[in-house]
């Protein structure tokens, strides 16, 4: 008998512990954690690109096949239009002259503008263009 009620004992405290301590690998939404959604735009519709150079040395940028390599000073802003709504995956290329890797952050201040901060980072490779999709979407590479 004692054997029995030792065992009962143990077992109803082996599942108490599991009920008041669950698993943490239980899957959930991301109602509350999941983050901004990505910045995206109404494809065909002309958007303006802000680039702002927050580092202290002067960075390029270029729109392959539309501009040649624009030389940004630090603390400059540029306004970049889209020349034609139908321009598919258009990026925007940006590196700094001494070879030092950059961050970019995008933003959507308005419906038809997107912002683009270069700021020096001590990442590996950092970024080196914005490229937008043609459904859109807007990604940092």
């Amino acid at each position: 008998m004692p054997k029995i009620l030792s065992l009962s004992l143990i077992t109803a405290s082996l599942i108490l512990a599991v009920t008041e301590f669950p698993s943490t690998t239980i899957a959930g939404t991301c109602a509350s954690k999941c983050g901004p959604p990505p910045i995206q735009f109404t494809p065909g519709k002309l958007i303006r690109i802000e680039v702002v150079n927050s580092t202290r040395f002067p960075v390029k940028i270029q729109k392959p096949d539309i501009t040649d390599p624009i030389s940004l000073q630090p603390g400059q802003e540029l306004q970049l239009q889209q020349k034609e709504a139908t321009q598919p995956n258009m990026s925007l290329l940006f590196w700094d002259e001494n070879g030092s890797p950059l961050q970019a952050t995008i933003s959507k201040p308005n419906f038809a503008t997107l912002r683009v901060e270069l700021r020096p980072t001590w990442g590996f490779r950092g970024d080196r263009a914005v490229y937008i999709l043609d459904n859109g979407r807007v990604k940092i590479l």
